[in-house]
């Protein structure tokens, strides 16, 4: 695949307490749903830029249902919205975001968070 292609998932399932992933380009993706959870992109878990590009991070608290997946919807050609079991599902998981997560060398997603 050219840099310029489109990278799309090809297969998405849940195993276990992981989301995997086969994208269109033959690579294959496995997040921790609790890691994923972490890492959520939406504002209320990552906050907001202020008019002057200050970001105050919201305090967060998880519950033991905070990770585990109810349900995962496509969002257009481009992302995953996870409906997690205590009702957040603000974050929309671009493709994009998702390969970025998976692409740090010696990285794990739980690493990403920090």
């Amino acid at each position: 695949m050219t840099a310029t292609a489109h990278i799309i998932p090809n297969r998405i399932d849940i195993i276990g307490e992981e989301l995997a992933i086969a994208w269109n380009d033959g690579q294959e993706s496995f997040f921790n749903l609790e890691s994923l959870r972490r890492v959520c992109p939406c504002a209320v878990c990552q906050g907001e830029a202020d008019v002057l590009g200050s970001v105050e991070r919201p305090e967060r608290t998880f519950q033991a249902n905070s990770f585990q997946l109810h349900s995962l919807h496509s969002v257009g050609g481009y992302a995953l919205q996870p409906l997690w079991q205590d009702g957040h599902s603000t974050g929309l998981f671009s493709f994009s975001y998702l390969r970025q997560l998976d692409s740090r060398p010696g990285e794990s997603v739980a690493a990403a968070q920090q």
